[in-house]
């Protein structure tokens, strides 16, 4: 085995997300992640205190990982309604390619594991932004919560299976997200 020094922060992130979308969020163990690295478990522990920051580390990369996808699909979109639509499309692509890791942000998890603050700011500028082009100041806040949860609540059913009544499910999305978006939209 490699000795533990070999193991460095990237190659920790990395072993780690690997383990998280190849054996989901329950398989994201010390034990997992020290055997994709080749090393024994009680060497990541120089790295990490416990399982809850293992977690937390890999859901602050992803929650990272997804802000920059959005700030860079909302610095190509001029018109408010588009920069929305096309957000929400960027995080459907990243759950679909990522199932385990958009979990890991939207799911439940002990608070110790959790994503904390500067992590899940920069996930949710470009949506906020989105939100404010499209709504207003005064309810961007309100907008962009209203938006992640209609696109967190559609893609969790879509990844689950839950949608088996037939017909057209990117339909389904594209009628939903317009009338959301309308919706949302200040008067002119």
């Amino acid at each position: 085995m490699p000795a533990p020094a070999k193991v460095s922060p990237d190659s920790l992130r990395a072993a780690a997300r690997r383990v998280l979308e190849r054996d989901g969020q329950q398989g994201l163990t010390m034990q997992a992640v020290a055997t994709e690295l080749g090393v024994r478990a009680p060497s990541l522990y120089k790295h990490l205190r416990d399982r809850d920051a293992l977690v937390r580390l890999v859901a602050e990369d992803i929650a990272v990982e997804i802000g920059e996808l959005m700030a860079r699909v909302l610095a190509d979109e001029a018109d408010a309604a588009d920069a929305v639509r096309a957000i929400a499309a960027s995080a459907r692509r990243y759950a679909r390619e990522h199932p385990h890791g958009y979990g890991l942000i939207f799911g439940p998890l002990p608070e110790a594991a959790r994503a904390r603050g500067s992590a899940m700011e920069r996930s949710s500028a470009a949506i906020l932004e989105a939100a404010r082009r499209l709504s207003g100041e005064a309810r961007a806040l309100e907008s962009a919560r209203t938006i992640t949860a209609w696109m967190h609540g559609f893609t969790s059913m879509e990844l689950a299976g839950a949608f088996r009544l037939g017909g057209s499910v990117d339909d389904a999305w594209s009628y939903g997200l317009d009338h959301l978006v309308h919706g949302l939209a200040a008067p002119a």
